[in-house]
């Protein structure tokens, strides 16, 4: 009863204590972390190295962003009101602030888990899961803290949207920025490195390797971590709107609040629960499995004391829909399953072959995740109606700490794993780091696919809140409407753009990575047997350039698309621009990440000894399919995420006043 008289269990001011519970937490792993040894002058000097050139990146990308962020809050100061401009303007800076704290712990956990390595898998494991941790609790409680200051603020959803727009752009730029990055430093240093000279993945002697490393961080931990950031952002926001426009005031619209509430403090427990039982994905699984209990446990009580109980029914759907991406996922893309076997099998005949099945994989792998969502839609709307969508997929990103901190984990284990080689640690310390490092990559792969699935079912209640705003009939948008038409063949062709202008830019600034190592190889006498040091700095100064300059076409589509359609051809061309979008962006950012992980398995498949192991032929063919898959599953297929949200936030935003001034 005290609870209630501290007025504690006010959804709002629930929520706003739950983020400070999850800041603070991320502070004390903070601590944990920093409190181990980072190990011999040598593994400092590595991860030190890989440390300002992931901080030298993101500090120049924000200075670019920055740029963007100042001109947009005052476009929409002008044009629509202070109160969505300040939101943008805070959300942009939450958002890279999340990414940019969780980043710069990852990139120093890297080398104390390289370091624990020497005692055994048990401690190094935990460690590297409680420094991928912090990123997710910052993201999570940073998140959470916006949406529910800015409606604590001004008691209104409509004027929550600028922060979910602001986190949107952001994330928007770092998958974009850092997937080029990363992905033009991989594929460099394997082209040269693996193909051409033969030499081990993470050695000493590729000039490539540390862009290599640094690229993990910029593009995998602060890039999912301002994509989930705007997701978890967007996803409460978007259903409070509904909350807000189906029911009025009332707990209909905080009810969201208790929901993400709950799913962080779950999630403390979770991670406080990890340990290593025997496999490090049955550990992170049990861990996870934990957490999602946890839960439902949670929702069961605030929905049965504070709304209809039916929509606890909803929030189930959301747990379970996560659990089965996971499943899915992890049998397309884990070494122990059929479809990474067959791509593997494939490369024996070469790399065309290795690569055709590759697609093939990639494109059947789009099915079960697409009945998946479809049928969860359905269930959810069946107990809850559009705002029960909402709730599921409000629910699903209740998981977001967790799911970020095991997205997290692979960076820092693939980190640990190339500074173990590069300092020339004892093979059993390397059996260790390579252990936790081919775990990494499937996480990371289950991750894309949680993120790619929620932002779909995110992208669902945005666009019924969207139709709410507008006011429009749902049966306005019938394809019988030429503009509707129009709008959806638009929509439809946006992710094939957007796509194909990412993986130009990963591609050209790959050619010039490649060109910059094979120059000296030739170049620096003595390279090659390791009696020169490589000039590491040229490849790193050609992936920053690229990355911020591939950045800028594919985030200036996003933005100009909507309002085009919109003031041209009005809010219904508009719908259907939205409706297309979505449903192409699911798909083909599907395909992309779960085949791009699949060629990536089916190579460290063959790395472990099948069909002759490295330098292998087949090994050989692998790693060509692996450098066409990378920069499909970590710069084009991830960004596709928020440039459905960013698509779909500035349709909200301006939708009043392209319902009033549409030419057409």
């Amino acid at each position: 009863m005290e609870l209630y008289q501290l007025n504690l269990l006010e959804p709002v001011n629930f929520a706003f204590l739950t983020s400070f519970i999850s800041l603070f937490f991320a502070a004390c792993l903070i601590y944990h972390v920093l409190k181990k040894k980072e190990g011999k002058p040598k593994m400092v000097e590595i991860s030190k190295a890989i440390r300002e050139g992931a901080k030298a990146y993101l500090t120049t990308q924000f200075k670019v962003m920055l740029i963007f962020i100042i001109i947009l809050s005052g476009i929409l100061y002008y044009v629509i009101n202070w109160q969505t401009a300040l939101g943008f303007f805070v959300g942009s800076i939450f958002s890279a602030l999340a990414g940019y704290i969780g980043m710069s712990v990852s990139v120093r956990t890297n080398v104390r888990v390289a370091n624990l390595a020497r005692k055994g898998l048990p401690e190094a494991f935990k460690l590297a899961v409680r420094g991928g941790a912090v990123t997710g609790f910052c993201v999570a409680g940073l998140s959470l803290l916006g949406v529910t200051l800015f409606y604590f603020l001004f008691k209104d959803p409509n004027l929550t949207v600028g922060f979910g727009f602001g986190a949107c752009l952001v994330s928007l730029f770092a998958r974009i920025g850092g997937g080029i990055y990363t992905k033009a430093a991989d594929i460099g240093a394997d082209l040269v490195g693996k193909v051409e000279k033969g030499i081990p993945e993470d050695d000493p002697r590729n000039p490539a390797v540390i862009a290599d490393l640094v690229g993990d961080n910029v593009g995998d931990c602060a890039g999912m971590a301002a994509d989930l950031f705007e997701t978890f952002a967007v996803t409460l926001i978007g259903a409070m709107l509904l909350g807000h426009l189906l029911f009025g005031s009332g707990n209909y619209v905080t009810y969201p609040l208790l929901i993400g509430s709950i799913g962080i403090l779950a999630s403390i427990i979770g991670v406080l629960s990890v340990s290593f039982r025997g496999s490090i994905m049955k550990s992170l699984y049990i861990s996870l499995a934990i957490t999602a209990f946890l839960s439902l446990v949670g929702f069961y009580f605030v929905t049965k004391q504070f709304v209809d109980f039916k929509l606890f029914y909803c929030s189930i759907v959301g747990i379970f829909v996560a659990v089965g991406l996971f499943a899915i996922t992890e049998y397309y893309t884990s070494k122990k399953f059929k479809p990474v076997k067959e791509i593997a099998t494939a490369s024996k005949a070469g790399a065309a072959i290795n690569i055709l099945t590759g697609i093939s994989k990639g494109m059947e792998s789009v099915v079960l995740p697409t009945l998946l969502i479809c049928i969860a839609t359905l269930i959810a709307y069946y107990f809850g109606g559009v705002y029960g969508i909402g709730i599921a997929t409000m629910a699903m990103l209740s998981l977001t700490a967790m799911i970020i901190t095991l997205d997290s984990y692979g960076p820092i284990t693939d980190n640990a794993s190339g500074i173990a080689e590069m300092a020339g640690l004892p093979k059993r310390v390397r059996k260790v780091t390579d252990a936790l490092d081919a775990v990494g990559n499937t996480t990371k792969a289950v991750t894309k696919a949680f993120a790619i699935g929620s932002a779909a079912l995110a992208a669902l209640t945005l666009f019924a809140a969207f139709q709410q705003e507008t006011k429009l009939p749902i049966e306005a948008f019938t394809i019988a409407n030429p503009r509707v038409l129009v709008g959806l063949f638009a929509g439809a062709l946006v992710p094939f753009l957007f796509s194909s202008l990412c993986l130009s830019s990963a591609s050209k600034s790959a050619f010039l990575v490649v060109e910059e190592v094979r120059r000296q190889f030739k170049e620096i006498k003595g390279l090659l047997r390791g009696k020169a040091k490589p000039l590491y700095g040229r490849c790193v100064s050609i992936v920053t350039k690229a990355g911020l300059k591939g950045m800028m076409l594919p985030v200036l589509l996003a933005l100009i698309s909507p309002l085009a359609i919109g003031f041209t051809l009005g809010a219904k061309a508009l719908g259907g621009l939205l409706l297309g979008t979505i449903i192409t962006g699911l798909l083909l950012a599907l395909q992309m990440a779960t085949g791009g992980a699949s060629w990536d398995n089916a190579k460290k498949f063959i790395e472990e000894g099948y069909l002759g192991g490295k330098g292998s032929p087949a090994h050989k063919a692998s790693v060509i399919g692996d450098t066409v898959g990378d920069p499909m599953k970590d710069t084009a297929a991830p960004a596709i995420n928020p440039l459905v949200k960013v698509i779909n936030t500035i349709s909200i935003i301006f939708a009043a006043l392209i319902m009033l001034y549409a030419i057409l």
